[in-house]
């Protein structure tokens, strides 16, 4: 809609409204009356029985700071001096022109004069007076409101309307009304217009007030409980709560203000009469921009309404206030808090109406009700008094929001119903697809698996063991496929209906064992033993025997995909005509909410990352389907981490036989059954047999599907890989510490430990360097790849995976770990090449004072200074490994280089077994004995003694460098082998950590007292 149409349609919506309250007016409030001129209101003609009501507005006699008597005659007692005062209107200059003080007290006088007509009875009614008021008739008291007084001490405030009735016979009314006012700043004196009438007239003027002013606020608050209904049960938008809060606050206004029901229901003091109405309409200017921004989020922002926000909040926060600085300070700011919603949400939406918001047109004129339906209440409070309350613009507001709504939830209902349409469309194509393409896809596969066969079969003896079990396998994984595309197939014929039953007698028995036959391979690398518990006697059922066979393989295949361990335990039992069969087993097991969706199509239960996943999710749903095919029902049951038991019924095949209620449950051994694959693996026992090289890259695969191990040991072999296959994530783990690994290649979806998993805990022991992670897996969402890499992944692989890209991957990990291991090897070779200058220097100073005193140890030092600058720089330092005598010959030439120079300041023990058999890392024990003697035992004057203990045990040797030395705390300790930190120091330390747990999984172990030394200890294998 363009700016112009809009402006239009706005504008005539508002005179429109206005034309509504001048009629309502001119119909329903005070007829055109005379008015009070000096005291006095001439209502002499008037005809009261046309049951309208008037104002005694005008012109009355003021007394200030006077309350008068009158006597039982109605002649005035007190003679103080009088003055005129509008009524309704603030008494701040019949006090003093000077005084610009609200407070005070005084008498409002008037004199009607009526037409004398018998005992005629009328009705007065006060709308408000500041603070407290008392209306006395001919003399008498007539009504109040708290009890207005000369002194603060004994006057008490209220400001609740009353109205009070009384019967004349005269021709003259004399009407004497007390205020007092000595709390509120902001104004006193009579406010509001009196009305005046007959009992019945007024009376009926009154209920009409009440009765629409309930009728609004019923609506009100029935839509605010509405809304928070819908937000409990809904979708939690918070448009829903703020809408509610602007209704409320709106309805306890509404209460608190015109006729006041709500201090009528609920006695408050005079105080909260005048704070709630205050509190109640910032309440509803505060959450209704904030319904709007919810409700427009694109056309408010929150950054503009902020200053207005504290000023609320400065608002509320005056509440503790007494009422006198209360009035006065709050009231400069209310009006402000009072427009400004009105006037803001009504632009916002309009600019948002001009970009095209669909509807917008809708909220504009909702908020132009609402807002002329504020302007109209300033008129009636400051200029207009003699209103009274008006309903019909907050209703408009309403259907005009409503309108919004039914727009919003017919567009809405008209876009699903296309896009139900298109979905209906998109699945029927999508249907036919699946179809079509298993249809061209069976010819080809069937080919493929025909050929692999008539190659095994007739070169079985020609073609080795290795070529023979890779054919075996491409057949076994061309089946998989052929089922996969069997179940589209099925699955589009079964929607079709174009699937018919050759039922005949079955013996399901046999069909049962013959299922177990042909899936055992599934099991492979999974301790999983397979039971047959339906006994030779079992009457036959009626039933299709293909197609028993496939509700049998799928609920079988289902039940091994879940299972990681135990047993899959087939059982039936006969019940009136009716055999109920039941796979049982003990795997992952179901939620309720997995169990309510099993049956559909293209759902398949999702454990998380540990979910075991594969196929379409079709086999469940043809399963059902079949089998209600054949007459009977398809059941789960299932708790989470207990297994599950899926059960079918089929009609027995002769209902002449006696009805068996029978059951058979195998015990937890029989004879008949035959252990699964995994029972006896062959694929690590394989890979085991290869020999180890330390040229050869070691590589540690993990999937919990033996096909998939299978797949990936076939294609790295020729690579020249040394394999070992894990089934799990755990046995993955429990590998890490066999050998040194340079990849692992690992499956993200497996059951108990996902991929993820296993990479954070080897990230716990080992860098990205250390031990590279390649992942693999079906699912290549960006959330799925980032999740790999923050688990600490090196690369990441999609399946299904082309053959020449896994391999490159994996070529171009292993290098990277190769190059790491080199890098770490030359830089243990450069670290002790880099002998530091003063070492030198000090050694040749003790060769040049040992040349003047004792020339024999002289050249024992130089011989000893040669060999040790020999190890140094030997080429076999950047070997993977050297022998213990090679590393030892090096450490004995350097603690008697640095004996020579320390004399007693330094003690050697040696604990070492000569003849054991031992190959380490080179340079890994010398730095060690570097550190304690530069950074312990001589760091304090009188020295210390450094033992180097070597223990010999069966399969591995301990080695442990003691020093007595300074010793360092824990966080010193923590820094040394710290691979983050920046400090340059302890490098030697921090390469040999790197270098041991790369070749045996674990690297140094240091211990340390401040003051009482070190014990730095590592382990080396002896395989």
């Amino acid at each position: 809609m363009s700016k112009k149409k809009i402006i239009i349609v706005t504008g005539l919506f508002f005179l429109v409204l206005t034309s509504i309250r001048l009629i309502w007016i001119f119909t329903l409030g005070p007829a055109s009356h005379p008015y009070a001129v000096q005291g006095v209101i001439d209502l002499r003609g008037w005809n009261f029985d046309a049951g309208r009501t008037l104002t005694l507005s005008g012109q009355w006699e003021f007394y200030p700071n006077t309350l008068l008597r009158q006597n039982a005659a109605g002649s005035q007692s007190d003679t103080t001096s009088k003055s005129w005062v509008q009524v309704p209107g603030d008494w701040r200059q019949a006090f003093s022109p000077d005084n610009k003080s609200p407070l005070g007290y005084g008498s409002y006088r008037l004199h009607v004069l009526v037409d004398p007509r018998g005992n005629q009875e009328f009705s007065l009614q006060m709308m408000g007076a500041l603070a407290s008021s008392e209306v006395f008739v001919n003399g008498s008291p007539l009504a109040h409101s708290g009890h207005p007084a000369d002194r603060p001490e004994i006057y008490t405030p209220n400001n609740v309307p009353y109205i009070g009735t009384f019967t004349t016979s005269g021709d003259a009314i004399d009407i004497v009304i007390h205020v007092a006012n000595f709390g509120n700043q902001s104004s006193g004196g009579i406010s509001n217009a009196i009305k005046f009438g007959t009992g019945q007239a007024l009376s009926r003027e009154h209920r009409l007030s009440m009765g629409t002013q309930l009728v609004v606020c019923t609506v009100l608050l029935m839509h605010a409980v509405y809304a928070c209904i819908l937000y409990l049960i809904g979708t939690r938008q918070k448009a829903l709560i703020y809408f509610a809060l602007t209704l409320t606050c709106t309805s306890l206004a509404l209460l608190a203000d015109d006729e006041k029901m709500l201090f009528a229901w609920v006695p408050v003091n005079y105080d909260w009469s005048l704070k709630i109405p205050s509190l109640a309409y910032t309440g509803a200017g505060v959450f209704m921009l904030q319904f709007f921004r919810y409700l427009l989020p694109e056309g408010m922002k929150m950054t503009a309404f902020r200053p207005f926000f504290a000023l609320c909040i400065l608002f509320a926060l005056c509440t503790p206030l007494p009422t006198a600085p209360y009035t006065m300070i709050t009231g400069y700011f209310f009006i402000l808090i009072f427009l400004f919603p009105f006037i803001a949400v009504p632009f916002i939406i309009f600019k948002t109406a001009l970009k095209g918001t669909p509807d917008a047109i809708f909220l504009l004129l909702c908020a132009t009700s609402l807002t002329v339906n504020a302007l109209w209440g300033i008129v009636k409070n400051t200029v207009w008094f003699e209103l009274g309350y008006y309903p019909v613009d907050m209703l408009i507001s309403f259907l005009a929001l409503g309108s919004f709504w039914s727009k919003q939830y017919f567009r809405a209902s008209a876009q699903t119903k296309l896009l139900a349409k298109k979905l209906q469309m998109a699945d029927h194509v999508k249907d036919d697809f699946l179809a079509n393409t298993s249809h061209e896809l069976r010819n080809p596969l069937h080919g493929m698996i025909n050929i692999a066969q008539a190659v095994l079969e007739s070169g079985k003896k020609t073609l080795g063991d290795k070529n023979v079990k890779n054919l075996e396998l491409l057949i076994t994984v061309g089946r998989r496929m052929s089922f996969m595309l069997n179940d589209l197939l099925d699955f589009t014929r079964l929607k079709d209906s174009r699937i018919h039953l050759q039922l005949k007698p079955v013996p399901l028995q046999t069909v049962v064992s013959g299922v177990l036959d042909m899936i055992r391979f599934m099991t492979e690398n999974k301790p999983i033993m397979l039971s047959n518990g339906i006994p030779d006697t079992f009457p036959d059922v009626k039933a299709d025997e293909n197609r028993l066979i496939q509700i049998m393989f799928n609920l079988l295949h289902n039940a091994i995909k879940f299972t990681n361990e135990g047993r899959i335990v087939v059982g039936a039992r006969a019940i009136n005509g009716t055999a109920h069969i039941t796979i049982s087993d003990s795997g992952v097991g179901m939620d309720d909410e997995t169990l309510q969706k099993i049956f559909m199509p293209y759902e398949q239960g999702d454990l998380g990352n540990t979910a075991i996943g594969g196929g379409f999710g079709l086999g469940l749903s043809i399963c059902k389907q079949l089998v209600e095919l054949h007459g009977g029902q398809l059941t789960a049951s299932s708790k989470p981490g207990y297994g599950s038991v899926f059960t079918f019924t089929l009609p027995l095949a002769d209902s002449t036989v006696k009805v068996e209620e029978t059951m058979r449950v195998p015990p937890l051994f029989i004879n008949q059954d035959k252990p699964s694959v995994s029972m006896y693996p062959d694929l690590s026992a394989a890979a085991s047999e290869v020999t180890a090289s330390a040229d050869r890259p070691n590589v540690l695969v993990v999937d919990d599907d033996p096909v998939n191990l299978s797949v990936l040991v076939n294609i790295l072999s020729p690579e020249h890989f040394d394999l070992v296959t894990a089934s799990s994530g755990k046995e993955a783990l429990a590998l890490l510490d066999t050998k040194e690994w340079d990849l692992l290649v690992t499956d993200v979806m497996m059951p108990y430990m996902s991929g993820y998993e296993l990479s954070r805990s080897i990230r716990s022991r080992f860098s990205m360097s250390e031990l590279p992670i390649l992942l693999l897996t079906a699912r290549s969402r960006p959330e799925d790849i980032d999740a790999g890499f923050l688990s600490g992944a090196n690369d990441y692989v999609t399946k299904p995976v082309e053959a020449r890209e896994l391999k490159s991957r994996v070529r171009a990990l292993t290098d990277l770990k190769r190059s790491v291991r080199e890098r770490l090897r030359m830089e243990a070779a450069w670290l002790q090449a880099q002998i530091q200058p003063h070492f030198l220097f000090n050694t040749l100073n003790s060769v040049a004072a040992l040349s003047e005193v004792d020339t024999a140890r002289m050249r024992t030092l130089l011989d000893v200074f040669g060999n040790y600058l020999h190890g140094s720089f030997d080429f076999q330092n950047s070997a993977r490994v050297v022998t213990l005598k090679h590393e030892l010959d090096l450490i004995r030439s350097y603690l008697y280089i640095e004996k020579e120079r320390f004399g007693e300041r330094l003690q050697i023990v040696w604990e070492v077994d000569e003849d054991i058999e031992l190959q380490i890392p080179p340079l890994s024990i010398q730095p060690l004995v570097e550190n304690a003697v530069k950074h312990g035992v001589l760091s304090r004057y009188r020295g210390g003694t450094i033992t180097i203990r070597i223990a010999d045990h069966y399969e591995y040797a301990e080695i442990a460098v003691i020093d007595d030395g300074v010793g360092m705390d824990q966080a010193t300790l923590q820094r040394l082998l710290d691979g983050r930190s920046d400090r340059k120091s302890g490098i030697g330390l921090l390469n040999t950590d790197r270098r041991l747990k790369q070749i045996y999984g674990k690297g140094l172990q240091m211990r340390s007292i401040p003051g009482q030394g070190t014990t730095v200890t590592f382990v080396a294998s002896k395989s």
